[in-house]
């Protein structure tokens, strides 16, 4: 699997074929296809890993803030700026399997034919976990959990660092982190709109 995320990387993904996998680790066609089922079967098995690595990374740094923080507003948002950083700093611990997850679309493999349901099923299930983690921000800085205030968390931990490192071709030197720290505060100085049929108290920036 370690040479599929180096190959994916390096080439890019249409480059991680079996036979490309079996000349690499001299594995025979039969034995990688034996292990993986397919090829989709064998990339997805690579992008869990990776995945379920990199989310007990972010998930251990935000709970880090939290746990240690005071309850405020600010504390609060470092933690959502904590998990916007999380693919900036687990690409610099982790170039190669940080760099396979902004690689490969999770859509494209979802929409395979070839990938094993069992696979499919743990891929999605990986969005609880996201989910979770959204809705645990939401309410820690504006003590809502509708689907308004969790979408704003979601843009920032997701669609920000991956417009910026992905989208953007940057780098995650401090630079590129600092940009995305910057752009996540911006966006939680605005709170989202109330729900019409919900009166729900939101905890606004006290300055």
């Amino acid at each position: 699997m370690d040479a599929a995320e180096g190959l994916a990387v390096r080439a890019g993904p249409a480059a991680v074929t079996v036979r490309a996998l079996s000349e690499l680790t001299s594995m025979s066609n039969g034995a990688i296809y034996h292990a993986f089922g397919s090829r989709a079967g064998l990339v997805g098995r690579v992008w869990l890993r990776a995945a379920e690595q990199f989310l007990a990374a972010q998930r251990e740094a935000v709970d880090a803030v939290l746990t240690g923080g005071d309850g405020s507003y600010d504390s609060a948002v470092e933690a959502v700026v904590v998990a916007a950083d999380a693919p900036a700093r687990f690409l610099l611990e982790a170039p190669v399997r940080g760099g396979f997850l902004l690689t490969v679309d999770r859509g494209e493999l979802l929409g395979s034919d070839d990938l094993p349901d069992d696979l499919a099923r743990e891929l999605r299930g990986l969005d609880g976990s996201l989910t979770s983690l959204f809705v645990e921000l939401s309410q820690a800085v504006w003590q809502r959990a509708d689907r308004d205030a969790v979408s704003v968390i979601r843009d920032c931990v997701v669609e920000l660092p991956t417009a910026l490192l992905l989208r953007g071709r940057r780098t995650p030197d401090a630079a590129t982190r600092e940009r995305i720290a910057t752009a996540v505060r911006a966006v939680l100085s605005l709170t989202p709109t109330e729900p019409s049929h919900q009166s729900t108290s939101s905890r606004k920036d006290p300055s």
